[in-house]
């Protein structure tokens, strides 16, 4: 039986780690200063403080009509006849890339294997499905009304079906049930992919009644509170992509559209729907609340409180014409779903997959790593060393430039502790120690010393590592892919090899780097509070990043050790020397 793993990418983590970034770097520049306020050597230095973003808020959810049906541009009859079904069957729907179950007891899925997929919980293929809280909320396809108790009448309801049995692709098949006045029909079309044509109807004395398809419940991967976690309502219009966390989404509520597409995702799958007539499309999103164990491994274990979400799209005010994409957010399954009315590149599926603040580097970054993949070494944890080997090469550079700008303020340290020991006796809102900056900065310019040059480098890095980081938070590629004792890229190292080897690489490479305008006491505090930092952030990460950043600092050691023999190493190491024997005195 597979593990059970936790995924990586929480709503609003991307954003929190981005932050964690920010205020390591931040932690560099302010260390010093901080220590030399306390210490035996006060520099007074000006505090960098990182620009605050600001999030767009999504549009704000249009309240529901207060008629739940809406008079037909040419009304029927009123139906008076009954058609519905003896006993419940089941109709499966099978192809190479799925199995769908259809009951006819609300004509709705009961389930839905996607079978190049595995499941987390148990072995076997995937069961997009959420079983247990499909029986509580509704299941895939069922109809969702204003009307509670028209609701539940047409999601259990026996409907007649066109086919029964098993049938492979192509296929169609209609349920219909009518009684008293209500008549329903729903028809859905089956190719070989993972779209499904829907149509659906429902009319009630004459008139259309506000019957939107559904996906009510979550996903059949959803396994632990983590899991549930993941969860979005994401929609597009044109080019402009939204996604709502649970946190912004009430149950029940209306948007109205235009909408391309919407629908309910999460790490890896969506079940997203796409009118026909994206102008008369509506969204009622839905949320609900179920109890699940903490940890789905332990039985008796304690139980606490999830979000389920879903969606149901249409037309509010008719039948609804729509397809349905049910399936994996892999970006060459969805660029093979066209997408009318959005136009260039953008006129498909991919706006699914989120790539983050930094998407402009992590898309490239992820197309060269499945380009690795596919055409130079079959495995996505060898994939990943091969690509971190040429980024870190390419980076070699900016620790070049490191190395040289940290020389240059160690050059000049003696003459900047001069000015800041002869403005001393100044307080900080005196006016005359205003002329104390501005001689530091006339000897910056006149030795050519950038201040934050030695840090600049890292500061490029950082994109870089939150790149990767989202990269593979999303990448189903590396869903369960296996590298050495690594079963899944995606998740945490199960022994915590990468993170503990990350540490102490980080440790020997902060030990062979000098640090400008650091006293050596200063340095071997730094040298273990940061390693210790980035290791508690890297513990519970996936392994792919992990991997990623143990082998940056590999190569980086072998850099510095290279780098440290050269003239220019040789320099700052004695001039470091000096400093400590200074100090030791």
């Amino acid at each position: 039986m597979a593990e059970y793993q936790n995924p990586q990418h929480e709503p609003g983590s991307e954003r929190r780690l981005l932050l964690v970034f920010l205020a390591t770097f931040v932690l560099i520049l302010l260390f010093q200063p901080l220590l030399r306020k306390y210490g035996p050597q006060p520099p007074a230095k000006p505090e960098t403080k990182p620009a605050e973003t600001q999030a767009t808020a999504p549009p704000a959810p249009v309240p529901p009509e207060a008629k739940a049906t809406a008079p037909s541009a040419s009304p029927a009859h009123p139906i008076t006849g009954t058609k519905q079904a003896a006993a419940e069957t089941d109709t499966v729907i099978e192809n190479d890339l799925y199995k769908i179950t259809f009951t006819n007891r609300g004509a709705q899925v009961k389930s839905w294997i996607l079978k190049k997929f595995d499941n987390d919980a148990q072995n076997g293929a995937l069961d997009l499905v959420n079983s247990e809280a499909a029986a509580k909320f509704g299941y895939p396809l069922s109809l969702w009304t204003y009307d509670e108790t028209l609701r539940n009448k047409l999601n259990s309801a026996l409907y007649v079906p066109t086919v029964t049995g098993t049938k492979t692709t192509p296929a169609d098949v209609t349920f219909e049930y009518s009684d008293e006045g209500l008549q329903v029909r729903k028809t859905f079309h089956f190719n070989d992919t993972y779209v499904v044509d829907v149509e659906t109807s429902v009319m009630q004395n004459g008139s259309n009644v506000s019957a939107l398809p559904a996906w009510p419940s979550g996903f059949g991967d959803q396994i632990s509170p983590a899991f549930y976690a993941t969860s979005l309502i994401d929609y597009q219009y044109n080019s402009n992509v939204q996604r709502l966390a649970y946190k912004k989404i009430s149950g029940g509520a209306t948007m109205q559209g235009p909408f391309h597409w919407a629908g309910p995702t999460d790490q890896y799958f969506a079940a997203v729907f796409i009118p026909d007539d994206p102008a008369s499309a509506s969204m009622v999103t839905l949320r609900n609340a179920m109890s699940v164990p903490r940890d789905p491994q332990k039985p008796k274990a304690e139980m606490t409180n999830v979000d389920v979400l879903g969606a149901a799209v249409g037309n509010l005010h008719g039948p609804t014409h729509e397809r349905a994409f049910v399936g994996p957010k892999e970006i060459s399954v969805l660029q093979q779903i066209p997408v009318t009315g959005i136009s260039g590149a953008e006129g498909n599926l991919t706006g699914l997959v989120d790539f983050g603040f930094f998407g402009v580097i992590a898309k490239p970054l992820f197309v060269w790593l499945r380009w690795t993949y596919h055409h130079m070494v079959p495995n996505w944890g060898w994939a990943i060393v091969l690509q971190t080997f040429i980024i870190t090469i390419a980076l070699m550079p900016l620790r070049v430039s490191q190395m040289k700008s940290m020389l240059k303020m160690q050059r000049i340290q003696p003459q900047i502790k001069s000015i800041q020991e002869k403005y001393k006796k100044y307080s900080l809102r005196d006016p005359r120690k205003a002329a104390m900056n501005e001689e530091i900065s006339a000897l910056y310019k006149k030795e050519g010393v950038n201040p934050v040059g030695g840090c600049l480098p890292m500061l490029i890095q950082l994109p870089f590592l939150y790149a990767y980081y989202k990269m593979l938070a999303i990448a189903l590629d590396l869903r369960h892919a296996h590298w050495l004792w690594i079963r899944d890229l995606s998740a945490a190292d199960p022994y915590y090899l990468l993170p503990i080897f990350m540490v102490v690489s980080m440790l020997v490479t902060q030990k062979m780097t000098p640090q400008a305008g650091m006293d050596p006491a200063q340095q071997r505090m730094m040298n273990v509070m940061m390693p210790l930092m980035m290791g508690f952030i890297f513990f519970r990460l996936p392994a792919g990043l992990n991997l990623y950043y143990a082998e940056s600092n590999l190569i980086s050691i072998a850099q510095q050790s290279v780098m440290n023999r050269t003239k220019l190493g040789r320099e700052m190491k004695e001039i470091m020397a000096k400093r400590a024997r200074k100090k030791d005195k």
